[in-house]
């Protein structure tokens, strides 16, 4: 036999080698695939941060623009004081801003008079272009388009009087803003007032004349690197040093367009190790924006890191595989050569065994004896294994503990000497009184075998601890009863498992209180209290007035926040035997049972609606919620016990009826009202398709010359078997449910119809005002809606009043200010009805394109006895007037309170002192008759007709 060379490896080691290296390699792959993944997501996130960041800034300048723009689209004169003063808050806001302009279009023979105006401004200045070698005066053109109005002055003189119709950058910029009617942007630009000479653009919007004609525009002039970097630091993303971020001023990353980066980001080229571990990540992510007409370009790039700085994880994993390899290869190699030797002894010894062969005949009988021995062994390890246990222990004939192995202490956290000498019920008292327990020890006692026997226990250190044992009796050759053995295990973690999944079942998951169906369990379980007691409990809904706005404007991660807030104000400001549950949403369900030393009152619903009023901060913002309360009693007369959460539900809802932040207890007649509101819902929705609805119009008279001038639409409802249904009875009902859009569009239409139709027939040319619903104000189709009656009916768009609350725009003031800019531009009257009574703001005034003011019926009806009305009155007139708006005044029902009007200035009446709302046919004949109101002087003092106020409009 050829020797052995000292190191070659058995094949055993070899294939541990081999498996080893292999499964190391695996390993330190899928880690690496794990580690490029994190890599990859957590860039991912940080680039959209900085997209996001870099987007929110242009828009945000888009947005100053589109604010300046206002003060000349409304085509008023705005003096320079006037826009220099608008732009230094912005300025000082914005400092990347270079520049706000006003571009006037100037036609060539008003040159010489615009050039005398601006050198009132600043003498010497005359009309500039930029040429290749500075600015130069401009040769004579046709028409110039220059800067008129520039602020900053200081800084930007050059600039002023600068004609940019032969700057094809701008001039392009400025056709496309005309063409998409929003800001667009320019390349980017040298400025001729900028000596840094480092990139800007600039966000341009047209001026219309009322004719649709080029009259302007305006400019706001960008520093870019200054926006980008405001932008990034105002998001806390400027200092990083591991990320590099650049930003382009169009579709493509060329040297030209770039405008601001931090480093570096071109696509690094990987690695064949890393391109083969993570094909999808390579450090870097470019995306597109299109905003104000233009692309821009942010590209984001990681900086290059050591690969030990982000694979330490899995070349700790590599490099210990190996080692444990090369051990483990090292074991099975001495191994080998052992067992080598070991056949050599073997081969030795073999002669010597059978030399011994006589002596083992001589040992069968002490064989045999051993072999019985090994047979109880056997079958006890057998019954051991079949048991499948953590520990092992027996008893003696008096069921006393013996012996407890298997490391019982340290899984039990038990000392073993606690246990022996005595039985299971002995160390566990609380078996007796239970029957599984009971059941236990019978079992015993028969020298019965168990199994699964559940209980509980207190270890040494105080904490609740979970067993399952299971036992078999031992007996002797003679059938005697030797005591038992048995097998045991820790099951809390189980135990703790199922209560938990118990917990879940049961409680709601958000707030962790009881939900529907532990709710009903706790409201039994009150209930038969109640009836065993002869004592009342209650049942109170909750229900949060402003949870959706927070929902809205926040996200859900504050409402939720709001949620687990509010439960845990509720669970403090009530007893630990009353049960609070969360219902849905933002309902929640309180259960309060009367004790001897504890009456319920209403102190108790007052003190749970102040501990949910209390403040809230919700990121840097701090709220205030209130709730609405309905109380359902037991026992009470009407109030079965399956009906308290509906009838706590219907009483909350009156109390939301009435205003919200107040508690109505449940009363039979609350009922009443909900079917009734059932009844009407019903109806509501039929009423449409079979011609229910009709129009009274009442007159809009002109205090100057007492003619019928407009009138009002109000919606009646003639229902079969209900009679006349009031507006104020479903209205309301119509706004919750939705239908309000359609019947608010049948009046649109059947409005403006019938204004045609008396226009056509020649009773003049009058304007009819027409109530617009919050749904209806926030329907996407509202503008395109509006369109389409005015093309189908071919009203003339002056004719036509729309009249809103200032509660449709306070939420958001925004995107009501654009909206209502597009309604404006149909052509229509905008009013603001009732004003006065919500949220009234000058602010707004100022801001949207309104044409008439409506003076609320509580105020003019206390004019002439009330000095706080009088004067009210009177300041909204002046205020309207100052603001060249007209002024109605609405339930004018005296002559001194018409009086009053007309010598105060007031424009307009409507009220029961001229006419009440008439049907079509009644409204036709007074213009027919050609009823006014006559002159001051010639009026008699008579008093207004007998009858109630008009109901509200739809």
């Amino acid at each position: 036999m050829p020797r052995r060379l000292p190191l070659s490896l058995t094949l055993a080691a070899a294939l541990t080698l081999g498996g080893g290296l292999a499964a190391s390699g695996a390993l330190f792959l899928g880690v690496s695939h794990l580690e490029y993944d994190n890599m990859a997501l957590a860039f991912g996130q940080r680039t959209d941060e900085r997209v996001a960041a870099v987007r929110q800034g242009i828009d945000q300048a888009v947005e100053v623009l589109t604010v300046t723009n206002q003060l000349f689209a409304r085509g008023e004169l705005v003096s320079r004081e006037h826009f220099r003063d608008f732009t230094a808050a912005l300025l000082q806001r914005h400092q990347y801003i270079q520049a706000f302009n006003f571009h006037r279009s100037v036609p060539g023979e008003a040159r010489a008079a615009v050039e005398a105006d601006l050198q009132r401004v600043r003498p010497g200045t005359v009309f500039t272009e930029l040429r290749p070698d500075g600015l130069a005066p401009a040769p004579l053109r046709a028409r110039y388009h220059i800067v008129d109005y520039i602020e900053p002055m200081a800084g930007n003189e050059a600039a002023f009087g600068l004609n940019i119709t032969e700057n094809l950058v701008v001039m392009s910029a400025l056709e496309t803003a005309r063409g998409e009617g929003r800001a667009a942007a320019t390349d980017l630009i040298q400025l001729a007032q900028d000596r840094d000479l480092q990139p800007a653009f600039e966000l341009i919007m047209p001026v219309l004349d009322r004719q649709g004609m080029l009259a302007g525009d305006t400019a706001v002039i960008i520093r870019g690197p200054e926006l980008v970097r405001a932008s990034l630091a105002g998001s806390g993303l400027l200092d990083s040093r591991d990320i590099f971020v650049s930003v382009y001023a169009g579709e493509r990353a060329s040297r030209s367009a770039l405008m601001f980066s931090t480093g570096d980001t071109r696509k690094p080229e990987d690695s064949w190790l890393a391109g083969f571990m993570s094909p999808g990540h390579t450090g870097y992510n470019s995306k597109v924006l299109r905003i104000a007409g233009k692309p821009w370009r942010v590209e984001v790039a990681s900086a290059p890191r050591a690969f030990l700085q982000d694979h330490m994880a899995s070349t700790a994993l590599l490099v210990g595989g190996i080692l444990m390899t090369l051990l483990g290869t090292a074991f099975v190699q001495a191994s080998g050569q052992r067992a080598r030797k070991v056949q050599q002894l073997v081969r030795q010894r073999t002669a010597d065994l059978r030399r011994t062969n006589r002596r083992l005949v001589e040992d069968m009988a002490a064989r045999e004896r051993a072999e019985r021995a090994l047979q109880q062994s056997e079958q006890r390890f057998r019954q051991l294994v079949s048991m499948s246990s953590d520990w092992y222990w027996e008893q003696d004939r008096d069921l006393r503990f013996t012996m407890v192995t298997g490391g019982f202490t340290e899984k039990a956290g038990v000392s073993v000497e606690s246990l022996l000498g005595k039985t299971r019920w002995e160390y566990v008292p609380a078996l007796l009184d239970l029957d599984v327990g009971r059941a236990h020890v019978a079992q015993v006692k028969a020298h019965e075998p168990f199994a699964n026997l559940e209980y509980q226990i207190r270890d040494e250190h105080g904490a609740t601890r979970w067993f399952c044992v299971n036992g078999q009796p031992v007996f002797d050759d003679q059938g005697d009863l030797l005591g038992y053995r048995g097998t045991g295990s820790d099951i809390t973690e189980r135990k703790l498992t199922e209560q938990r999944v118990h917990h879940v079942a049961q409680h709601d998951v958000l707030t962790g209180l009881p939900n529907r169906s532990l709710l009903q369990d706790r409201l039994g379980q009150a209930i038969a209290y109640a009836n065993r007691s002869a004592r009342p409990m209650w049942v109170m809904l909750i229900d949060l007035d402003r949870f959706k706005f927070v929902n809205d404007s926040m996200g859900h991660k504050a409402g939720d926040v709001l949620l687990m807030t509010v439960a845990a104000r509720l669970t403090a400001s009530l007893r630990d035997t009353d049960t609070v549950a969360r219902l849905s949403g933002d309902e929640f369900v309180v259960i309060l049972s009367e004790h001897h030393d504890e009456p319920l009152s209403p102190d108790i619903v007052q003190r749970v609606m102040d501990s949910v009023a209390q403040p809230v901060m919700l990121g840097p913002k701090e709220f205030f919620v209130t709730c609405s309360i309905g109380v359902a009693v037991y026992p009470s007369e009407g109030t079965p016990a399956d009906s308290l959460i509906e009838h706590a539900d219907i009483a909350m809802y009156s109390a939301k009826k009435m205003g919200r932040n107040n508690f109505q207890f449940y009363t039979p007649a609350m009922n009443e009202e909900s079917m009734e509101r059932v009844r009407i819902e019903s109806a509501l929705r039929n009423a449409l398709e079979r011609n229910e609805f009709v129009l009274h119009y009442q007159p809009q008279v002109d205090l100057k010359t007492g003619q019928i001038v407009g009138m009002e639409a109000l919606i009646r409802w003639q229902h079969p078997e209900l009679g006349m249904v009031p507006p104020v009875r479903f209205i309301g009902i119509a706004e919750e449910t939705g239908l309000i859009v359609q019947i608010g569009a049948w009046v649109m239409r059947t409005a403006c119809a019938q204004n045609k139709a008396w226009q056509d027939a020649g009773l003049g040319k009058l304007r009819v005002a027409v109530n617009l619903s919050a749904r209806q104000f926030g329907a996407p189709d509202l503008i395109a809606g509006l369109e389409s009656v005015l093309a189908d009916t071919m009203l003339d768009p002056d004719c036509l009043e729309i009249e809103l609350t200032e509660s449709l725009f306070m939420n958001d003031i925004t995107p009501a200010v654009d909206l209502l800019h597009r309604m404006k531009s149909l052509g229509v009257n905008l009013s603001i009805d009732d004003f006065g009574t919500g949220y009234s703001s000058l602010s707004y005034l100022s801001r949207f394109p309104i044409d008439v003011l409506k003076i609320d019926r509580s105020f003019v009806a206390d004019i002439t006895v009330d000095a706080n009305d009088a004067a009210i009155v009177t300041s909204i007139i002046a205020l309207a007037h100052n603001l060249k708006l007209a002024v109605i005044a609405e339930g004018v029902e005296t002559l001194e309170q018409l009086d009053y009007l007309r010598s105060h200035g007031c424009d307009e009446m409507q009220g029961y002192f001229f006419s009440k709302a008439l049907p079509a046919a009644e409204f036709e004949q007074l213009l027919v008759q050609g009823r006014a109101l006559p002159p001051p002087v010639l009026l008699e003092r008579e008093p207004a007709p007998d009858s109630a106020p008009e109901a509200l409009p739809a």
